[in-house]
């Protein structure tokens, strides 16, 4: 008899300890036919904590898919903490330009997704527009053949059945999608590899068609004009800069990350997150953070 070797699995595991609670995370990269529509690797999570938990979910330029097997988390009106609606199964959250709160009562279990917005636009076959500034149910914006992956996660053994499960049903939406997006996935990418400091007209020349045109695109296919996108991508910069643990003075990493001085970066700072930039250091550095 010939033995076989079995694959070697592709999940990582972490897990750790914070504020008397514990924290679980399995990361896998998608498929590589799906690297053009999803931002980040899946990230399967498990947390308990001791009592209620309320995060600050800042502006990010993805759109985070939200399938929960817990309770579900309670998701607070952008940029305010007053009201909030929590959607069974699970959300997804589009574009914004504002700060959310994501609240839960000592537990959450779930998996999340980060799908560019093109992506996001493929696999819900809607204009996202709709999305932007708000969460809404999956089990409304799922094709209805693939409504069912809400209810098989939780009923799988492991995180590897689930992230294959995950995978097979993007790549079906991905490949049955008709959206021509060539103009605004060149676009969105100028944007990300400038870090968010590309010239708007100059863009906009590049593609071929007018300002409007262009603008008209980004409404449909990524829910926001390209300016306020290339905003998000240049604080989102800042954050993953903060998070890694990278240092500078304000004044420098205004200058690092394309603001034209320092009060510049500190209005940015102050509107999409709601806090001023020494506030946003501890905040954003939060292990904890990782896993909402």
């Amino acid at each position: 008899m010939t033995a076989h070797a079995l694959p070697l699995s592709r999940t990582r595991h972490l897990s750790g300890a914070a504020d008397g609670g514990r924290w679980e995370m399995a990361l896998r990269p998608p498929a590589p036919a799906l690297r053009a529509f999803v931002a980040d690797d899946y990230c399967g999570y498990r947390e308990r904590s001791l009592g209620v938990s309320r995060r600050r979910e800042l502006p990010v330029p993805f759109v985070p898919l939200i399938i929960e097997f817990a309770p579900p988390i309670r998701v607070y009106g952008y940029g305010q903490d007053r009201r909030f609606d929590t959607h069974r199964g699970g959300f997804a959250a589009g574009l914004a330009g504002q700060y959310t709160l994501c609240e839960h009562d000592g537990f959450q279990h779930g998996l999340q997704v980060n799908l560019t917005p093109i992506g996001a636009h493929l696999v819900f076959g809607i204009p996202m527009h709709e999305l932007s500034g708000r969460a809404h149910a999956l089990a409304d914006l799922l094709p209805p053949r693939h409504r069912h992956l809400l209810h098989r996660l939780p009923e799988l053994d492991g995180w590897d059945e689930r992230f294959d499960l995950v995978d097979a049903v993007l790549l079906d939406c991905v490949r049955e999608a008709r959206a021509d997006t060539r103009v605004v996935s060149w676009a969105v990418r100028r944007i990300e590899e400038s870090g968010g400091t590309v010239d708007m007209a100059s863009l906009c020349r590049q593609t071929g068609y007018s300002r409007r045109h262009v603008i008209a695109l980004f409404h449909r296919q990524v829910g926001l004009p390209p300016k306020l996108l290339a905003r998000i991508v240049r604080f989102d910069g800042l954050v993953r800069h903060l998070r890694a643990g990278g240092r500078g003075t304000w004044a420098g990493l205004a200058l690092e990350f394309g603001y034209s001085d320092q009060a510049h970066l500190a209005h940015e700072v102050k509107e999409f997150s709601g806090v001023t930039p020494r506030q946003l250091q501890p905040l954003v550095t939060d292990i904890a953070t990782l896993l909402a």
